[in-house]
């Protein structure tokens, strides 16, 4: 009897993936102790053509070939729930970073925080912005999603490009934000928590923008139905994690750590 799963053929991209982040890192490593950035630059582009030629192949069988079943559809979104517990994790390390130095501030510190000579950002002028254009952006996507239920396509491509808009919106404030900041990731344990914990964010925020972009153009391209969209889910779902963290972000290293 034939069962409800995927087996999936033999694929090369697991060793290319894995080719390319071994590239990656060791390139990295050799570019920061002064070294060439070619075997950098070579890992970055192993790793996007086989994200690009990976979610290939997960697309047509998705689509077109019908391999993704409701048993399949279910095993997807338990992948995507798991992804993003871990992303949950990720966050909080550099939250319990943040914490363990700005409650009980050492000597070194000045016994205050922010620390001596740290000159915060305003928590009510770009870092409002850009909560206000996150909470904006959460809204469009569920309106994209409720419009993909009802079949109502058109309105799904609106909300979509008013997304990506935001998100990319955000990403330009946010480095308007860098350029003006008063302290740098060197400037001790306030300047390394507050790039670190912004600054994943904002590759988040950038790694959404593509996801949903791809979500637009294939919706664009007639891959989604009003029951069979779970790509749209899991875009929508990270979307929204994105910005529940930069609510704790905002609330914690921009307005109560100023």
């Amino acid at each position: 009897m034939r069962n409800p799963f995927h087996l999936v053929e033999f694929s090369p991209w697991p060793l290319m993936g894995s080719m390319g982040a071994f590239c990656l890192t060791v390139g990295l490593v050799s570019w920061f102790h002064g070294c060439s950035m070619i075997m950098y630059l070579m890992g970055i582009l192993i790793i996007l053509l086989t994200m690009v030629q990976w979610w290939r192949d997960i697309i047509r069988e998705a689509t077109f070939q019908g391999y993704h079943t409701m048993k399949v559809s279910m095993g997807l979104r338990w992948g995507m729930v798991l992804f993003i517990a871990s992303e949950v994790l990720f966050f909080f390390a550099f939250f319990w970073a943040y914490f363990h130095s700005s409650l009980v501030p050492t000597p070194e510190l000045g016994l205050v925080w922010p620390p001596v000579g740290i000159k915060p950002l305003n928590p009510f002028q770009v870092p409002l912005l850009n909560t206000a254009v996150l909470l904006a952006s959460g809204v469009s996507v569920t309106w994209a999603h409720h419009s993909l239920m009802e079949g109502e396509r058109s309105k799904v491509n609106q909300a979509l490009m008013i997304t990506v808009f935001l998100g990319a919106y955000f990403t330009f404030l946010q480095m308007g934000e860098y350029l003006e900041t008063s302290f740098t990731i060197a400037d001790g344990c306030y300047g390394s928590t507050f790039f670190i914990a912004t600054g994943f964010h904002g590759l988040h925020v950038l790694i959404g923008t593509s996801f949903l972009t791809v979500i637009l153009i294939r919706n664009i391209i007639f891959h989604f139905s009003s029951n069979h969209h779970f790509g749209f889910e899991a875009a929508a779902w990270y979307w929204h994690f994105v910005d529940v963290v930069w609510l704790f972000l905002y609330i914690s290293i921009y307005w109560w750590g100023s």
